[in-house]
């Protein structure tokens, strides 16, 4: 039976009733300005700053806003059902979490927490290379839930393949290979504080804890931890790979792989006839190019071209459940949300994560059943007008 996430607004209104109010806001476009009192300067210019002026991501934000959703009546939208499929696993709903790395910089537990919140929803965690915790770890505390892990590609093959083989080992199972960030973008809001934080250690547990990067090491990290943190940050940073690269990958990972950052139309074809099972239409939520395309405004034509043959994903600028609806609308076949997930984080751990995600699928599915549709599959681009 499909779990009926619209379920959560009356719980709440019950609450109510004995006087009990959630412990903080459900709405998601809020959360940014309530996370601001919670964290450090640098922690909270790391996860809401963005590339140069900041244009990407107001263009994300102002792509959604462009596309107008055309309700529809008597559908017969009592009961919905929100699940999809992604290589061969059912998944309740058509929503991810997008990787994120170092979120031990707004939460304690970083991605501990936000493991064991997606795993009790059944929600697709993506583990960054970036993360605060290793990879076993995060394996360990999401459980028995769905998880995928996003790799920033290590410029050494012995590196890569061992990252690659500890995730494969923990029942990681698709790879999300980040291609847009191979080196840092111009980021004012870090630069005006000198904050990187990979610099003090946090976000590099991955590396720190993996054999074949501690045998290139002339001291071990516990020895001298500020030389093997250069080196992993020269390692990851600083070369673009090339197409014929990807080759390496197919042969280190035998599950589904999928491109993150696709923006141009031309690259999500060279994507699929590289063989690659999925791209993810992205632009780093506004992180690295600054003035770039919306990546909502790059998907229609991407989804026209390569639907069918690859999976599509979409990330973004996405805040709300209706976010959700026009994405798939567009031709996304799943979204991943990203700096909510992590404010809720910041407010409340494991419990915060919960909110927001639980906040984020019940208004999905409730825009769905008023917009006059029953499951994800009904959706298109006539679902929406341009404004």
């Amino acid at each position: 039976m499909a779990e009926k996430f619209g379920g959560y607004q009356n719980e709440i209104y019950l609450q109510g009733l004995g006087g009990t109010t959630p412990a903080f806001t459900t709405d998601l476009t809020a959360l940014e300005e309530s996370a601001a009192k919670l964290l450090t300067p640098q922690a909270l210019g790391y996860v809401a700053g963005g590339a140069g002026s900041g244009a990407t991501m107001r263009a994300n934000r102002e792509a959604f806003d462009r596309w107008k959703i055309v309700p529809r009546m008597l559908t017969d939208a009592t009961e919905r059902d929100l699940s999809v499929t992604l290589f061969g696993r059912r998944l309740p709903a058509p929503v991810l979490l997008a990787p994120v790395g170092v979120q031990t910089i707004v939460h304690p537990e970083g991605e501990l927490a936000t493991a064991r919140a997606a795993a009790a929803l059944d929600v697709p965690m993506i583990l960054s290379t970036a993360a605060a915790h290793t990879i076993e770890e995060v394996a360990q505390a999401g459980g028995s839930g769905p998880r995928w892990f996003q790799l920033y590609w290590p410029n050494d093959p012995d590196v890569t393949a061992s990252i690659l083989g500890r995730a494969r080992e923990q029942g990681y199972t698709a790879l999300v290979v980040t291609l847009d960030t191979w080196t840092l973008a111009w980021r004012p809001r870090d630069l005006d504080q000198a904050y990187l934080p990979f610099l003090k250690a946090e976000g590099t547990a991955i590396a720190m804890s993996d054999p074949a990067f501690r045998a290139r090491l002339a001291k071990t990290p516990e020895e001298d931890l500020p030389t093997a943190i250069l080196q992993w940050v020269g390692m990851f940073t600083g070369t673009d790979k090339s197409w014929d690269r990807l080759s390496v990958l197919r042969e280190l990972w035998d599950g589904p792989i999928l491109l993150k950052g696709i923006q141009h139309v031309d690259d999500a074809r060279r994507a699929v006839d590289a063989g690659m099972d999925g791209i993810v239409v992205s632009n780093h939520g506004g992180r690295q190019v600054d003035g770039a395309l919306a990546s909502l405004e790059a998907l229609p034509r991407i989804a026209q071209a390569v639907g069918g043959r690859a999976e599509v994903l979409f990330d973004s600028g996405v805040r709300t459940g209706a976010d959700v609806l026009k994405a798939l609308a567009l031709g996304a076949k799943a979204v991943l949300l990203g700096r909510p997930y992590v404010y809720g984080l910041a407010h409340g751990g494991e419990d915060g994560v919960r909110h927001v995600v639980r906040s984020l699928l019940a208004e999905l599915d409730l825009t769905l059943a008023l917009a006059g549709y029953r499951t994800p599959g009904e959706l298109s681009p006539s679902a929406l007008q341009r404004g």
